[in-house]
């Protein structure tokens, strides 16, 4: 084993990308996207029929996941959140059309399909992903979870270490933020974010302990590279993760975001909060158990949780500890340069209104009723469920975002057609009706 203390002893994947270096603070975007079947809705495995359709232009910005009903869309680093968002939106719309016109195929962000099970979905035929497989086996059919991933760069590992565990008391708002994947298995599963459970079945996953120094996090690592228990460091599916290929803190808890503006708005908080704790000497962090159940409470509970409060032995509201981690970004935004925008954030979209109105919550409604708990439109009891608001109007033309989706719900005695208020654009539409034909319209 290596000398933890002599840096010139780190092992070549821990080696720190000399050009984030020298471009700190850079954020970069990636975004899971389902691929559904334009008539049915429901999930196509057909990742590499799309990775084939790419213009040549378009693949270094996509690339495969375990699933092959999901697709990565990756920016490339940029200096400001704004210039990210508007490349992101950019790459909706190229996949978008390459989808509708030459696959007959949807793409859809949120951060589980709601009707999907088990059965209908496939592993993807890529080597990493079939190494994924072997290692988790059953764990790997289980349905599709999509999230979004935030990079920002720094400069070396030790400041990203400080940066990793500063960001450990953060990771439960982040999560309650984000939140945006009520529904499991055709039913309102009672989460705000059901991804988090299902997606914490897989190893090496939840809020990451805290490590101190650079050599420290190498040496947890390195163990299980040497052992042979992990293939790569990819393989740490934690919450937040360094990227030393890349130079960056990847913040991976948030739940895939079905508008443009919330990506935005989260990856800008993301970027400040880097900066943040890059700059800042390290706080007291909450204890473990403090930190694991305040993330479950943030994935059941999304903006309405009220999380544990480990310095101060109390629960508090998640909208207020998220009112302070914005006011406590104020002089990380005045050094990165947008301190004009980030009071506009403040006051107005994107944080304010996704933090009243996340996707879960526009999903759901603003309370669940005994009825609606019960099923989602696939129930023999008639039950209407309206999902609303969940809606991508950078995805497709304004054709496309001026038609919704109708279905039909199966009754004991009849069967009643209802507007689905989940989606406003085929785009995005992302439920569909078994055995009863899904009939679309304007």
């Amino acid at each position: 084993m290596r000398d933890r203390t002599n840096p010139l002893e780190l092992p070549a994947w821990a080696c720190w990308n000399q050009t984030a270096a020298g471009r700190p603070w850079t954020v970069g975007v990636e975004e899971e996207v389902l691929l559904l079947d334009a008539l049915s809705w429901s999930v196509a495995n057909r990742i590499d029929d799309v990775l084939a359709a790419l213009p040549a232009s378009m693949r270094p910005r996509v690339a495969a996941e375990t699933h092959a009903c999901v697709v990565e869309l990756r920016t490339a680093p940029h200096g400001t959140v704004a210039r990210a968002a508007a490349e992101l939106a950019l790459l909706r719309r190229a996949l978008m059309q390459v989808l509708r016109d030459e696959l007959d195929l949807r793409p859809a962000a949120a951060g589980t399909h709601p009707l999907a099970t088990s059965s209908e979905v496939a592993v993807s035929a890529g080597r990493h992903q079939r190494e994924v497989e072997v290692a988790t086996r059953a764990l790997a059919h289980r349905e599709p979870t999509l999230a979004l991933h935030v990079h920002v760069a720094v400069p070396d590992g030790d400041t990203a270490v400080r940066v990793l565990d500063g960001l450990r008391n953060d990771l439960p708002v982040l999560l309650a933020l984000s939140a945006n994947s009520p529904f499991w298995r055709a039913r309102d599963s009672g989460f705000a974010s059901i991804r988090t459970p299902l997606f914490s079945m897989f190893p090496r996953v939840g809020i990451p302990r805290q490590f101190g120094a650079y050599a420290e996090y190498v040496h947890a690592v390195e163990v299980l590279l040497v052992s042979g228990a992990i293939p790569d460091p990819t393989f740490l599916w934690w919450d937040a993760r360094l990227q030393p290929r890349l130079g960056t803190v990847e913040v991976r808890v948030m739940d895939s975001q079905s508008r443009i503006s919330d990506v935005a708005g989260i990856a800008a908080l993301v970027q400040c909060l880097v900066r943040r704790h890059a700059d800042t000497l390290r706080g007291r962090t909450a204890e473990p158990e403090a930190l694991a159940e305040s993330r479950f409470l943030a994935a059941r509970d999304g903006m309405s949780a009220y999380l544990v409060d480990g310095p101060r032995g109390n629960r508090r509201p998640v909208n207020g500890a998220l009112a302070e981690l914005l006011e406590a970004c104020r002089p990380s935004a005045a050094r990165l340069g947008c301190a004009p925008s980030w009071r506009a954030q403040r006051r107005s979209p994107p944080i304010r209104a996704l933090s009243v109105s996340a996707g879960s919550r526009r999903a759901t409604g603003s309370t669940r009723s005994g009825a609606a708990r019960r099923g989602v439109c696939t129930r023999r009891a008639c039950r209407r469920r309206t999902m609303s608001g969940v809606h991508t109007g950078a995805w497709a033309s304004r054709s496309c975002e001026l038609q919704a989706c109708r279905f039909l719900t199966a009754s004991a005695t009849a069967h009643r057609r209802v507007r689905d208020a989940y989606a406003t654009t085929p785009a995005c539409v992302i439920a569909r009706q078994r055995r009863v034909p899904l009939n679309r319209g304007t």
